[in-house]
């Protein structure tokens, strides 16, 4: 088999080449006299012809006698020809099985033949096969790409956090812990403390794609207990300011998408009714987000002052509001301990949320950056500030104000293309039932 190092793709093929193209064996069409192969890769599928009677018969055999999925690599002519998938086909002249598949799939990639989530995620592999598949972790690696240069663009610096970690970012239960050279330790929630003492050094705005460990037990279809968080924290920004940059962020996202990804947004069929968002988000008060929500009328009981929202609130009010939306200043009493409270009103704080109609993608804020009042949020948290001085000492030495927030990145790609599961968002996903693979 020669080197396939310069092998053409699919989409490159041009009448008139003389080229060698290499992929899965996607489907054969045998009419008799004449015979098809679908050859798929990457860029799309090319149709391979084979007269029976004016061709080598041991490359017959071998082209025909290949399973689905097999890797061949197909050496020959390119003509032209309009009843072709692609309006090409390729005449070989060699073809060599670079690494045959078993004859029983367990799954089919060709989408024929629908399979379960489950089984799709126990072959993976198999299943990105699979365009419209593939097609979201193309649209998710554009959104990645957006988010970095709007970060770019607002004069952020991308970091890198541990994700091992002596103490909770948050505390609590929900902690995945490991043995880390023989002491107790943790997978990190959050990069949310070293993300601020980050800002507060030279860099100043700062930004991390990296992921995140909640040993939450929720088994819904938008939780993951390993997720990728989108973060941000920027020194010298109060509340507004974040949310301006966390706008930008969203917005540069479903632009790239519109712009960028066309032909996986037909793949998905969603291509006929994306539009980016063109306007600023609406910034509702949580006050004014449980008058709405109590107004719908479609909650049992009626949300009172400190409550949480609820799942089926943040449903009714993004029905009502029919967007992307802002959820600020919130009671302090229900924000973390680092989230600073208004100057004029400690009972609010600065913390905020950005809603889709469908879910909660941003949780932000400003932070406290007082020493004596962070030693205090920790205190009435129940938390113990000695164990986190690692962090609170760096507040005694020159703590701008700042402010951040984090997207779940699983949940923007899971709204922005309407998904009905979180996992069908990742390659790989792990949760209370999967490890592997």
């Amino acid at each position: 088999m020669q080197g396939l190092d310069d092998r053409t793709y699919t989409a490159d093929a041009e009448p008139g080449d003389h080229a060698t193209i290499a992929g899965w064996v996607h489907e054969i069409r045998d009419l008799g006299g004449i015979a098809f192969l679908i050859l798929r890769d990457t860029t799309g599928r090319i149709q391979v012809k084979f007269e029976k009677d004016e061709m080598d018969e041991e490359l017959v055999e071998t082209g025909l006698g290949v399973s689905r999925e097999s890797v061949i690599a197909v050496t020959g002519d390119v003509d032209e020809e309009p009843r072709a998938p692609t309006g090409v086909e390729v005449t070989p002249d060699s073809l060599s099985v670079v690494a045959e598949a078993d004859t029983e799939l367990p799954l089919d990639p060709s989408g024929k033949v629908d399979a379960e989530l489950p089984t799709r995620l126990d072959n993976r592999t198999l299943d990105l096969r699979k365009p419209e598949v593939k097609a979201i972790f193309e649209i998710r690696a554009e959104i990645f790409r957006a988010a970095r240069e709007a970060f770019r663009e607002a004069n952020a610096t991308e970091i890198t956090t541990p994700k091992i970690v002596a103490t909770g970012t948050e505390g609590g239960t929900e902690l995945f812990p490991i043995t880390y050279f023989g002491e107790e330790a943790f997978m990190n929630q959050s990069p949310q403390l070293f993300k601020q003492l980050t800002a507060g050094s030279g860099l100043e705005r700062v930004f991390e794609i990296g992921p995140i460990f909640r040993a939450e037990e929720h088994n819904t279809p938008r939780h993951l207990n390993e997720a990728t968080s989108i973060d941000f924290e920027g020194a010298f920004c109060d509340h507004e300011d974040a949310m301006d940059v966390c706008e930008s962020v969203v917005l540069a996202a479903y632009e790239a998408v519109e712009e960028n990804c066309s032909e996986q947004l037909e793949t998905l069929g969603l291509a006929a009714d994306f539009e980016a968002p063109t306007d600023s988000f609406p910034r509702l008060t949580y006050e004014e987000a449980i008058e709405r929500i109590n107004a719908t009328g479609k909650l049992d009981e009626q949300l009172v002052w400190g409550d949480d929202l609820p799942t089926e609130g943040e449903h009714a009010l993004g029905q009502d509001v029919g967007e992307h939306y802002f959820v600020t200043d919130w009671p302090s009493e229900i924000k973390p301990f680092y989230i600073k409270d208004h100057d004029d009103d400690e009972t609010l704080s600065t913390g905020f949320d950005l809603m889709h109609p469908r879910m909660e993608l941003v949780s932000g804020g400003q932070r406290e950056h007082r020493h004596d009042r962070l030693i205090a949020g920790f205190e009435q948290q129940g938390l113990d500030p000695d164990e986190f001085e690692y962090y609170t000492k760096m507040f005694k030495y020159g703590m701008p104000p700042h402010a951040g927030w984090a997207i779940g990145a699983e949940r923007l790609v899971m709204t922005l293309l309407d998904l009905d599961n979180i996992r069908e968002a990742v390659i790989f996903p792990r949760d209370r039932q999967r490890l592997s693979p």
